[in-house]
């Protein structure tokens, strides 16, 4: 898969709705590229995907957290996606809905091979909750490459988010060496160009031998 524009960076305000998915059979071929967001259902993570992408409604922020229930797909550029997964050990829904969807999870984590990596969001004043460890430990078992934002930065002074950020960094560190960390606020609009670049980074063409 090779196109004449591949140098040029991804315009991620190009990002549109594409369909959403009950489980991988329903997801788009698997010939592409593609970024997980995954984290906890109050950390942020429809915020991120709006602030990254420059539009205030594209993923749908619920007063009820834990509603999302479905792969979203959103398309950067031809077959080039964002994938929205459901929240987290928040929703109060129940248990026999939660373990069908850690399946599901899993299995997409597992089979899908468009994946190039997870971006993991976790609230910076309550990190590595039992699911972020849940996801740590499954990109550790599959190799897949991790990047976590730090959300709601703006909610500590940057003495304590930059402490944070660093006891996050080594324990990450601690782990895989394809694992990294950065500060996040939706709010302030910090750290998306540093999320941009990490993306493109991942979902830049492999070249074709």
């Amino acid at each position: 898969m090779s196109h004449s524009d591949d140098s040029l960076p991804l315009d991620f305000r190009q990002a549109r709705f594409l369909i959403s998915a009950s489980k991988l059979s329903e997801c788009p071929p698997d010939e592409a590229l593609e970024v997980a967001f995954v984290g906890r259902s109050n950390a942020g993570k429809s915020s991120a995907i709006n602030v990254l992408t420059g539009q205030t409604k594209l993923a749908r922020t619920s007063k009820t957290p834990g509603r999302t229930q479905l792969l979203n797909y959103f398309e950067v550029a031809g077959s080039t996606y964002l994938v929205d997964l459901p929240g987290f050990g928040y929703a109060k829904v129940p248990n026999a809905v939660k373990n069908k969807w850690q399946k599901e999870l899993e299995n997409y984590l597992q089979k899908r091979q468009s994946l190039q990596g997870l971006v993991l969001l976790m609230d910076i004043r309550h990190p590595f909750k039992e699911f972020d460890e849940v996801v740590v430990q499954w990109c550790l078992q599959t190799s897949m490459p991790l990047h976590v934002l730090l959300t709601k930065a703006d909610k500590l002074n940057f003495g304590a988010a930059k402490s944070t950020l660093l006891q996050t960094a080594k324990h990450l560190q601690g782990i895989a060496d394809n694992m990294t960390v950065q500060l996040f606020s939706a709010l302030k609009g910090d750290g998306v160009d540093e999320l941009r670049a990490h993306l493109q980074a991942w979902l830049k063409p492999r070249e074709t031998p």
